[in-house]
């Protein structure tokens, strides 16, 4: 046996991982040496050492071409530092016993493990590297999660892109992104000058290079590099950029990220436009202000919004946003689309209906509170017989309670046990409604007041607010207008609330009232709009 085994040639394999988590495996120098040391009297030829992961198979060129060597017959044995140097995965653990069943393989030598080629030894080899795959998936799975977890605390997992950096300084898994000191401002100046529609990406490439002098920064596997028009393309069109990526990727599930976001989402959606692409998947976080509002005129169907592109002669993007029917219920719909400057102009007109002066707005108040004050003194007198017979019926449940539970009553000579619950259930009933009377009492005219105020308000100032507001203000104020809000021939229509409606018809004949009179002085003028200003509080119905 030991004459065979002599004449046995054997391949030297080393190999480990650039990525490799187990920090105990040898060097590729290490293991080489320390194999031939190990087995100096065998006929080794030495193959060149691989820094490949062996997750999975078919991705090692040195290993497949060693393992056609042996099925020709140039070698019957490997040398190794320990199986799962050799496999990490069930298709190559299950192709080197395959090589031994056929007797392609005759031996294997390891420095850290024993190997027998018998029936008992591929079986021990065999749990061997089942415990290596077994490891490789377990290691998957926790790497895997781990980085699920991170990229749900809106870090994104993996490289940094171009013009961040990755921190090296907290544990893995917890890890964040931050800007890139040095390559951060550059890029973003490539993402400006990208939006001003004067240059191609090939002419982008020409100014990275050679006037930013920005350059891909170095890793462990390769040194600092121009940029490619890859990259560039690939940096364009990367959701990243704008602040959201994907993960796991083509998976759809799209997370806001932490980092700092070198442009805005309408900025892509101009690049992409530019480079006359729609963009990759993405999150729909586009904000329109007045879609699930509207109803479209002519089929009932809701008013969507989108969003279009127009490059202007300067070369500069344009952006235009569109309201119109879904077309859901009826796909011939024949309402045309609104533009949102037509439709923004349309609600400050009825806005600018409805908009009272200063000084109608603070007579009003004043005058709402000269009622509360009325209403208070009224209110009075009822409040104080409330609280009277309040404390009547508390009294008359204790009273109730001694008499029934009185040694002289022992046996119901005074109170049975059915008359004593039925006057206690109906004294419990008087008390708890009192109670909430007086709770509610006074809270009617404050609120009424309060809304009446709240209308008045809105009333004096929504036009500012719509004309200065953000999306949600906007849409708030657009909301409150009416109900039953269309589309119809480009027209926004609506029924107005009823208290806003009174505006909307009186505005001008109460302003007349009041013009040239200090209403708080003049009964007539105050008697004449009591009433107009008494419907207000309807705002909340």
């Amino acid at each position: 046996m030991k004459q065979d085994i002599v004449k046995i040639k054997y391949f030297l394999y080393c190999r480990k991982s650039t990525d490799e988590k187990d920090r105990q495996v040898l060097s590729l120098e290490s293991q080489e040496e320390e194999a031939l040391k190990r087995f100096k009297d065998l006929k080794i030829t030495k193959l060149s050492p691989e820094s490949v992961s062996a997750f999975k198979p078919y991705k090692r060129p040195i290993f497949n071409e060693m393992i056609e060597r042996i099925k020709k017959g140039e070698a019957q044995g490997i040398v190794a530092w320990h199986p799962d140097r050799l496999c990490r995965n069930a298709i190559d653990a299950a192709q080197i016993v395959y090589l031994l069943d056929t007797g392609h393989i005759k031996d294997l030598k390891f420095v850290s493990y024993t190997f027998d080629n018998s029936p008992e030894g591929k079986m021990m080899l065999q749990i061997v590297m089942s415990q290596s795959k077994y490891s490789s998936d377990k290691l998957s799975t926790d790497v895997k999660r781990g980085m699920d977890k991170k990229a749900a605390t809106g870090w994104r997992p993996g490289l940094a892109a171009l013009g961040y950096l990755n921190s090296k300084t907290k544990l893995k898994g917890e890890q964040d992104l931050s800007s890139d000191p040095e390559r951060f401002h550059l890029v973003k100046q490539l993402f400006q000058l990208m939006l001003t529609g004067n240059y191609t990406v090939p002419k982008l490439v020409e100014i990275a290079n050679n006037k930013l002098s920005l350059t891909m920064p170095a890793t462990r596997q390769r040194p600092q590099r121009k940029i490619t028009m890859t990259k560039l393309y690939t940096m364009f069109t990367g959701t990243f950029y704008y602040g959201w990526y994907e993960w796991p990727k083509k998976s759809g599930n799209w997370q806001k990220g932490k980092h700092e976001a070198m442009i805005t989402e309408e900025e892509y959606d101009r690049i992409q436009f530019l480079l006359g692409r729609k963009g990759k998947p993405r999150p729909k976080t586009h904000k329109f202000a007045f879609t699930g509002l509207m109803k479209c005129g002519s089929c009932g169907a809701m008013i969507t919004a989108e969003e279009k592109y127009k490059k202007l002669a300067t070369g500069n993007v344009q952006q235009y946003i569109y309201y119109h029917c879904t077309k859901r219920k009826n796909p011939d719909c024949p309402e045309r689309s609104v533009e949102l400057n037509n439709l923004s102009e349309q609600i400050d007109n009825i806005l600018a209906k409805l908009t009272i002066s200063d000084r109608f707005q603070k007579w009003a108040i004043e005058y709402l509170h000269e009622i509360r004050k009325e209403e208070a003194e009224t209110q009075e007198v009822s409040l104080t017989a409330k609280q009277n017979s309040l404390i009547k019926i508390t009294k008359d449940l204790d009273n109730l309670v001694l008499k029934f539970t009185s040694s002289e009553n022992a046996e119901g000579q005074f109170i049975t046990d059915l008359e004593y619950q039925t006057l206690k259930s109906r004294l419990l009933k008087e008390k708890s409604l009192l109670e909430e009377e007086l709770h509610a009492q006074g809270k009617a005219i404050n609120e009424w007041v309060e809304l009446s105020e709240k209308t008045f308000n809105f009333a004096r100032y929504a036009r500012v607010w719509f004309a200065n507001g953000d999306l949600d203000t906007k849409r708030a104020i657009f909301a409150c207008l009416g109900s039953n809000l269309m589309l119809k021939d480009q027209k926004v229509l609506m029924e107005l609330q009823k208290p806003l409606k009174f505006i909307f018809d009186g505005r001008d004949l109460v302003e007349q009232e009041l013009e040239g009179f200090e209403p708080s002085k003049f009964v007539d003028t105050k008697r004449k709009t009591a009433n107009f200003v008494a419907e207000f509080p309807l705002l909340s119905g």
